[in-house]
């Protein structure tokens, strides 16, 4: 008997660790597709600056005291020179320092926003998909439709004005009008996959929905959603830099992408810098996330093929 459970033990080790190296295979692969891949190269470069940088702002940032309600009148309005890289604003603040800040609250508001948002609209675009020509579907897609209707910019300052201007109420917002995005995707995906035969087989054999959806269907219909998710990641930032820029965003004095173009623009062309480089730090965040999703597209499509 303890030789049996000492051989079944070496057994399920042995199947451990040969999970183990498969994953690390895997990982090792994915990273060698995407290595080739210069443009993902790019944005991931991009994107790990951005992270680090809205890590460690307080102490990248040279002013990092310029972050709230500090005024110095005598420094106001300083162009680009060594002590102030990207100059200074009306009020005297460093403007590289607010942009490094800045970024912590751009890049919570896109993860934020991500993680509320796919999982309702993916479940509930599968299921509809699943559904298709039940009542469950009808009113799940109908909804959707509804949402889809309406301008995704004007659906968001309808909601953000609605509510109390601040950070949390602009992720609300934004939210709110990004979830029907994944339903669309995810019902298209899922509603051709259950013709599959893979799926019927799995229904002749007794297979109940929860078990067709969560195995058959559900893992076919990852690969687009990361992709999305990818390049919506710099969108979503992109929105609400737009909702701080009409006010509805973070609060001044807090710094925000949005909120300081809009502080800058009044005084354009004079003192350009302090709207063209935060205008130029979405500009660039976007693009990062976006070749980081070309690049996942292009892996999935070799992974298929």
């Amino acid at each position: 008997m303890a030789g049996s459970a000492d051989a079944a033990e070496n057994i399920g080790v042995e199947r451990g660790d040969s999970m183990k190296e498969s994953k690390l295979e895997s990982v090792k692969r994915v990273w060698y597709q995407l290595s080739k891949n210069i443009p993902a190269v790019v944005g991931i470069i991009i994107v790990a600056v951005v992270i680090l940088a809205a890590v460690f702002a307080k102490q990248i940032a040279p002013y990092p005291d310029h972050d709230g309600a500090y005024v110095n009148f005598a420094d106001a309005n300083i162009g680009p020179c060594a002590q102030h890289l990207f100059g200074t604003d009306n009020m005297g603040r460093d403007v590289f320092s607010r942009l490094l800040i800045s970024l912590r609250s751009a890049l919570l508001m896109g993860i934020l926003v991500l993680v509320i948002s796919v999982p309702v609209g993916f479940i509930l675009g599968v299921v509809a998909g699943y559904m298709k020509g039940t009542f469950v579907e009808v009113i799940i897609m109908r909804v959707t439709d509804i949402f889809l209707s309406i301008p995704p910019l004007v659906l968001a300052l309808a909601i953000a004005s609605v509510l109390r201007p601040n950070l949390t109420n602009a992720m609300i917002a934004i939210t709110i009008m990004w979830w029907p995005w994944y339903a669309r995707l995810s019902y298209s995906i899922s509603s051709s996959l259950r013709a599959e035969n893979y799926v019927i087989y799995a229904e002749l054999t007794g297979g109940g929905a929860l078990h067709i959806l969560t195995k058959e269907i559900l893992p076919n219909c990852i690969s687009p959603v990361l992709t999305k998710m990818t390049v919506d990641m710099g969108l979503v930032i992109m929105m609400g830099a737009t909702l701080g820029f009409v006010g509805l965003g973070e609060q001044p004095p807090a710094p925000s992408l949005g909120n300081m173009i809009a502080d800058g623009i009044k005084y354009i062309p004079g003192q350009w810098w302090v709207t063209i480089f935060p205008a130029v730090f979405i500009i660039i965040i976007v693009l990062g996330f976006n070749l980081i999703g070309d690049g996942v597209s292009a892996l999935f499509t070799v992974e298929e093929a």
